[in-house]
């Protein structure tokens, strides 16, 4: 059985543009081509194609997998490890969930709150581990220390910078505009800046960002709760400017 790159694109969140992207990197050749140039993915590349994107979720870069695909490393590995991270957010989601709901129930009965009732399941500090595993102990540790340098008001700040650009980019995707329209590469501009307070923006991070942004729900939800779709768009719209204005 093998599917067409339309339909593998659209069940894995991403476009045709992106698997091409991986067949010309080497990372995922089609099964086969059909005589109208159309890609077709049989079950050997479908599993491959999840690996690529387990991996990229993990913030590995494209160069990185494509050494990953060429070891040793078994499928079942990468499995394992995006389950552990998969079990490690629903525990972290349900204990939000609790908190949320506790907080709900003491103010409606007018009882006293409790901090560590109220902010179970919000500590930052909770991502220490997979972020070193991701990007390395200093990227944690400066990220860190930035964020705890900033005042409350900063912290705010940061925060609606955040939202406005999301809007934003809802607002380009529902209007059917391109993600290398001049006005989304703006807002891509934008948010590039706003990561440059924590972290040093290169094409890598940004292009690998953006491929966090559809693979886990974690960050995909900040974009797709304004316009389902707007997580990919997003993703899009960073990998053009990346590509045309960051180093590597």
């Amino acid at each position: 059985m093998e599917w067409s790159i339309q339909d593998i694109a659209r069940r894995a969140g991403t476009t045709s543009r992106t698997l091409r992207h991986y067949g010309e990197l080497g990372l995922l050749a089609p099964s086969r081509v059909g005589g109208n140039g159309y890609r077709y993915y049989g079950q050997e590349e479908l599993v491959r194609l999840q690996r690529i994107l387990l991996l990229r979720r993990l913030g590995l870069s494209l160069p990185a997998i494509a050494e990953v695909l060429a070891g040793e490393q078994e499928t079942a590995e990468a499995l394992r490890t995006h389950l552990e991270l998969l079990e490690q957010e629903r525990e972290r989601i349900g204990r939000q969930i609790a908190a949320v709901r506790t907080t709900l129930e003491k103010t409606t009965r007018g009882e006293r709150l409790m901090p560590e009732e109220v902010l179970d399941g919000f500590d930052h500090t909770r991502y220490e581990q997979e972020v070193t595993e991701r990007w390395g102990r200093e990227a944690y540790a400066s990220g860190d220390r930035w964020w705890r340098s900033l005042t409350d008001e900063e912290k705010r700040g940061f925060k609606e910078r955040q939202e406005a650009i999301a809007a934003d980019f809802a607002a380009a995707f529902t209007a059917g505009r391109a993600p290398d329209d001049d006005e989304v590469q703006d807002i891509a501009r934008r948010h590039c800046d706003w990561l440059s307070g924590p972290v040093r923006v290169t094409r890598p991070y940004v292009i690998g960002l953006g491929e966090l942004y559809v693979g886990d729900p974690r960050f995909g939800v900040h974009y797709d709760r304004h316009a389902e779709g707007t997580a990919a768009f997003v993703r899009d719209a960073l990998t053009v400017y990346a590509e045309r204005r960051l180093d590597g």
